[in-house]
């Protein structure tokens, strides 16, 4: 993938476990940056492209372990490099800024800690698809277990196979956000999203100013 720091900065992904509303933060994001007279691409993974569409079902639906969690990786890629060639890169390119609902770091949280894939294998499969690709601002929304469990349980929907791992994998997926996030405080920040829509958006618009000016 080829593209320039100066292209690929206009990348904000929102990050999370299950239940931590970055779909609706997304939407809401979208909105107020639209407001302020930004052109802006809404997408999400894995998905946002037909391709990718295809792979989604693959993933989110079915039997809890119907995939090695290697081979369930390399989907995850594949969806992602069509993403990236069919609806990243084209809007960035386009001058849009792209908002994304989980990216990179889904990966490395869902399939590095929480399902135990080397993290350096991940590290090369991403070197592999994207380049020194990366987005510019990384939101990741955190919330406890017992706010997770309320929100999905609430949720209806047949796109539940993650929700329906275990407990101990969904705590190894948020130390593994709070991991990455440590790891990259110049592009990561860490929303508290156990608060109101409306804080944890007032608290998101906060940390995107940082990238607009």
């Amino acid at each position: 993938m080829t593209a320039t720091a100066e292209i690929y900065g206009k990348l904000i992904t929102l990050e999370g476990g299950e239940g931590a509303g970055k779909s609706t933060q997304a939407k809401l994001l979208a909105k107020w940056l639209e407001d302020k007279g930004i052109a802006v691409a809404l997408t999400r993974e894995p998905g946002g492209a037909p391709g990718a569409e295809e792979i989604r079902n693959l993933l989110v639906t079915g039997a809890v372990g119907r995939w090695d969690p290697l081979t369930e990786t390399m989907l995850h890629y594949a969806a992602r490099r069509e993403h990236m060639a069919r609806f990243i890169l084209p809007a960035l390119e386009a001058g849009q800024w792209v908002i994304c609902d989980r990216f990179i770091d889904s990966t490395l949280a869902y399939q590095g800690y929480g399902l135990g894939v080397d993290l350096e294998t991940i590290s090369k499969l991403r070197e592999t698809i994207l380049g020194a690709f990366t987005p510019g601002l990384t939101l990741i929304l955190d919330v406890s277990p017992e706010v997770r469990r309320a929100r999905t349980a609430a949720r209806p929907g047949s796109e539940d196979r993650y929700e329906r791992m275990t407990e101990a994998f969904h705590d190894r997926v948020r130390a593994g956000f709070h991991a990455i996030a440590a790891a990259e405080t110049g592009r990561c920040v860490v929303i508290k999203a156990d608060q109101t829509v409306e804080e944890v958006s007032a608290a998101i618009r906060q940390a995107t100013n940082r990238v607009l000016t």
